[in-house]
């Protein structure tokens, strides 16, 4: 697909603004204004008509292929693997966005992993780390069904099936998990580590109080048992404690079913010494990002889910 004048990456934001603004003149003077593009709303109309429809269909062509189930022929041929391995995370939110109110933002991320040398500020030392590298973002307003399918299809025409490994990283949120389930059922799956040293630390709030010495002992405690892949012990202590802080009961409960729930996924110290990442900071950095995109296109705020 080709245009004189612009490139199909330029097409789609085209595209992509006129849908979100909601009139050709708004989407001339975003593209203006946030862009930096200069067209007449009589060529972004004209763009989207011949573009939007092209692009919709080569989308839905190519989710429909990583969605289907696989054919005789492709079960026999085989998969020619790779030395290679990749990543997908996923994240959400919600925007505000003028005249139409409150919308899922769902964002999703798929990457390589590379491992190169880092400074770990504990140690002090260098260590050999893997790292999310050559990301590509897809986002979409709505719930978390279609997203699934638009990053599965990306994660396999990146190579997904020829991957020596895959990991799929988010937060305890029950959406990525069932989506990693249906799409990317055979990865390793991995809690964020900073999702979860933030549950640590509201646990360490309701046994200690906030900002107390014991507070920060229990917490330092706690974060080394759940480095080394032990969150079933922190579960259990938490449950017991509750019957100690009847105050605190349900609270201290949920903590404990967090760590509990997501125990098969806490394998941290594991999953640093096989070379994948434990943080999702890619994908939520590409999730600010729309966000922020959006907000300049006439979204009034954000939450986040």
């Amino acid at each position: 697909m080709r245009d004189k004048h612009y490139s199909e990456g330029v097409l789609k934001e085209i595209v992509w603004v006129s849908g979100v603004v909601g009139s050709y003149e708004k989407g001339e003077a975003m593209l203006k204004r946030v862009g930096h593009l200069s067209i007449s709303d009589s060529n972004v109309w004209r763009r989207v008509q011949e573009w939007g429809k092209k692009f919709k269909e080569a989308e839905d062509s190519g989710r429909e292929r990583a969605n289907a189930l696989p054919g005789l022929n492709d079960m026999c041929r085989g998969v020619n693997e790779t030395d290679e391995r990749m990543g997908v995370s996923m994240d959400g939110g919600m925007v505000h966005i003028r005249d139409e109110g409150w919308k899922e933002l769902k964002v999703g991320c798929v990457f390589e992993l590379e491992v190169r040398p880092t400074w770990d500020k504990k140690t002090k030392e260098w260590v050999e780390l893997a790292h999310a590298v050559d990301n590509s973002y897809l986002a979409h307003l709505g719930g978390p069904g279609l997203l699934g399918q638009i990053v599965l299809a990306e994660a396999q025409a990146r190579g997904w099936e020829q991957a020596m490994g895959t990991q799929v990283v988010g937060d305890g949120a029950p959406w990525r998990w069932n989506l990693a389930g249906e799409h990317f059922y055979d990865s390793r799956q991995v809690v964020d580590w900073y999702h979860a040293t933030e549950h640590l630390g509201v646990a360490a709030k309701l046994l200690h109080g906030e900002g107390s010495t014991a507070a920060k002992r229990w917490y330092k405690r706690a974060e080394t048992t759940l480095y080394q892949g032990h969150a079933e012990r922190i579960a259990v202590e938490l449950s017991e404690a509750a019957t100690n802080h009847p105050e605190v009961a349900d609270d201290l409960l949920t903590q404990a079913g967090y760590f509990s729930k997501n125990k098969r996924r806490m394998w941290y110290l594991e999953m640093r010494e096989k070379e994948y990442v434990i943080g999702s900071g890619t994908v939520e950095s590409g999730c600010k990002q729309f966000k922020a995109r959006l907000l300049a296109r006439g979204c009034a705020g954000v939450g986040q889910g």
